[in-house]
C-alpha cells in the first residue's frame, strides 16, 4: 500500500488518482500515522506555504513517523512542497526549520526570475529508476515561487531552467526521491513517473 500524507495540504486526490491511473492500484489517502507507519510507500505531496506545511506535520503527528520511514529505506516520494520540506530550513516569509532530510535550505527563485514559475518546463535527468522510460527533456508541470538547494549536488538527478538552473528532482539514499513538479498534472509522462515509484515500491516489498 502506499499511502498519500494527509496533513491539510496538497493536491491529494489528484496525487492517489494519478497513482492509481498509472496502475498502483492500493493507495491510501491518510493523516493517520499508524496507517503510514504501515505502507509500503509514502507520497508527500503539497500546496501552501513552507511554515504552515511543518507545522501541521507536527500538529497531526506525522513528522517523526515520516522521518522513520525515510531512515527505514521505505520509498518515498516528495512533491512540490514535498521537496522543499526536506530541506534543514526554509526561508519563506521568516526562516523555519524543515524536516533535516537533505542538507540545504528552500529559498525564493532569485531576484529578476518572474514568479511563480507556472506552466510547463523540461527536465534534464540523469539515469534514475524514477525516470525509467521517460524521454530526456521531457516537460513536466510547475506551479512554484521556492526551490530546495541542496548543499551536495550530487542527489540532484534533475535540473530545470527558469532564469536560473534549479533543482527539480533528487534522490537521497537508494529509493527516496522528491521532485519540484506535478507529476500528477503532467499527462502521460507525469503519469509515468508515478508509475515508476510503484515499480519501485514493488520492487523494495519483494
Amino acid at each position: 500500500m502506499i499511502a498519500v500524507v494527509d496533513y491539510g495540504m496538497g493536491n491529494l486526490r489528484s496525487v492517489q488518482k494519478g497513482l492509481m491511473r498509472a496502475g498502483t492500484l492500493d493507495v491510501l489517502v491518510t493523516g493517520d500515522a499508524d496507517k503510514i507507519a504501515e505502507a509500503d510507500g509514502v507520497v508527500l505531496p503539497g500546496v501552501g506555504a513552507f511554515r504552515d506545511a511543518i507545522s501541521n506535520l507536527e500538529s497531526f503527528g506525522i513528522k517523526d513517523v515520516l522521518l522513520r520511514k525515510i531512515a527505514e529505506g521505505t520509498p518515498f516520494l516528495g512533491i512540490c512542497l514535498g521537496m522543499q520540506m526536506l530541506a534543514d530550513v526554509g526561508y519563506e516569509d521568516g526562516q523555519w526549520a524543515g524536516l533535516g532530510v537533505v542538507a540545504g535550505r528552500c529559498d525564493r527563485l532569485p531576484e529578476g526570475v518572474k514568479v511563480p514559475h507556472i506552466g510547463w518546463n523540461t527536465v534534464r535527468f540523469t539515469d534514475s529508476e524514477l525516470f525509467d522510460g521517460i524521454v530526456q527533456d521531457s516537460e513536466f508541470y510547475f506551479v512554484h515561487s521556492y526551490r530546495l538547494i541542496p548543499d551536495d549536488t550530487s542527489c540532484i538527478i534533475g535540473s530545470t531552467e527558469h532564469g536560473v538552473a534549479f533543482a527539480s528532482a533528487v534522490q537521497f539514499g537508494r529509493s527516496a526521491y522528491a521532485v519540484q513538479f506535478h507529476p500528477e498534472k503532467s499527462s502521460e509522462t507525469g503519469l509515468r513517473l508515478l508509475g515508476n515509484f510503484g515499480d519501485i515500491v514493488r520492487e523494495v516489498k519483494a
